[in-house]
């Protein structure tokens, strides 16, 4: 029995087995003060309930922050995703969890999970609203548009502003070139901005004179690497990336990246958190005592979860790209008017709870 609990959630804890599917897994609800739990599904061999808890508490704050009504939940799948029939798995997971499936829970894609298995799950219950992140001929918005790449670079843009540099010219480093480092590289070169540098799992390409984004996206479809990208580029290795004299640092890949070993190498000015828990709080404040500005994670890539009530509500293309856009940059903007001492994270964190506390509050009442 799942025992870590506070005033907050989780609400409710299913763990399900299923013999005949082969399927383990685990559902948390963690908060429904403010709407239906929302949260993704991730399909990984060593998933626990712990993790699964820890993730659904992070929805809980990110998707209060955003300004959605949607709260806090998170799914996890134990297989291994190069060998698992997903769609067995997906049909199976959905049926046994149509207890709360779309009345406390809404799904999404999430590790080695896409709009397929959104699909799949959607189709089982015959309800579209059991998922988020579906393919376009279900309705759906899927996450291949670029929503959160889009928001982290609206973010970009607000703390930018708040430090007064102009984004015409200002020197980026970005970690990662998936589907979130590609259309924040997109979105900020379109503004002016100058990417001297891009990581993927096989290297680095670094230029000082900037990249260009569509010969750097062909380097990456045609040989699976930025480090084909050529034109003058140099090569590093990926860990080089984070010690580059840049403006703005967007770790936007792997977890814990930034640590305490390499954090005091880091040159940006203003960090902003693409991926989730690029580094842990301690190495956060490090950095924040230095004067460096951190925008954290639930604030910066929380465009995925604003498309994802889009969708919820059967909003369009261009509605999406447009409450991304007014929900992240206005969020940003709150979050560095409130922040004392630099620390973003409390300043983030104290809106968040507040908004929960009263959502909880009218509930009561």
């Amino acid at each position: 029995m799942y025992e870590k609990t506070d005033e907050f959630g989780p609400e409710k804890v299913i763990e399900v087995h299923d013999a005949k599917s082969g399927l383990h897994a685990v559902c948390v609800i963690d908060n429904t003060a403010i709407g239906i739990g929302k949260g993704g599904i991730r399909l990984v061999p060593d998933i626990t309930i712990n993790e699964v808890a820890a993730l659904a508490r992070a929805m809980t704050w990110k998707n209060a922050l955003a300004g959605i009504p949607f709260g806090g939940a998170k799914s996890g799948i134990k297989a291994d995703p190069k060998t698992a029939d997903k769609e067995k798995l997906m049909r199976a997971f959905a049926s046994a969890l149509k207890c709360v499936i779309p009345s406390l829970y809404c799904a999404g894609p999430d590790m080695n999970t896409t709009e397929r298995e959104m699909g799949f799950l959607a189709d089982e219950l015959g309800d579209m609203k059991a998922a988020t992140g579906k393919p376009a001929s279900m309705g759906g918005l899927p996450h291949e548009l670029g929503s959160t790449g889009f928001g982290v670079a609206q973010s970009a843009f607000e703390a930018l502003a708040h430090k007064e540099m102009d984004v015409n010219g200002v020197r980026i480093a970005i970690e990662g070139f998936g589907n979130v480092g590609t259309f924040t590289m997109k979105h900020l070169c379109e503004k002016g901005a100058k990417v001297i540098a891009v990581s993927d799992s096989r290297g680095a390409v670094y230029d000082e004179r900037g990249l260009d984004y569509d010969a750097l996206l062909k380097a990456k479809a045609e040989k699976g690497t930025v480090t084909a990208y050529g034109n003058g580029a140099k090569i590093l290795d990926s860990a080089s990336l984070f010690s580059l004299q840049c403006d703005m640092l967007i770790p936007g890949a792997r977890p814990n990246v930034i640590t305490a070993v390499n954090a005091p190498l880091v040159k940006a000015k203003i960090i902003v958190e693409a991926a989730n828990i690029p580094m842990s709080v301690e190495v956060e404040k490090s950095l924040s005592s230095r004067g460096i500005l951190m925008i954290p994670d639930f604030v910066a890539n929380a465009g995925g979860v604003i498309s994802s009530y889009v969708e919820y509500i059967g909003g369009s293309e261009s509605e999406m790209f447009a409450m991304v856009q007014e929900k992240i940059t206005s969020n940003t903007r709150l979050v560095l008017e409130n922040t004392i001492n630099n620390d973003t994270r409390a300043a983030a964190l104290k809106i968040a709870k507040e908004r929960v506390i009263g959502a909880m509050n009218e509930k009561k009442s």
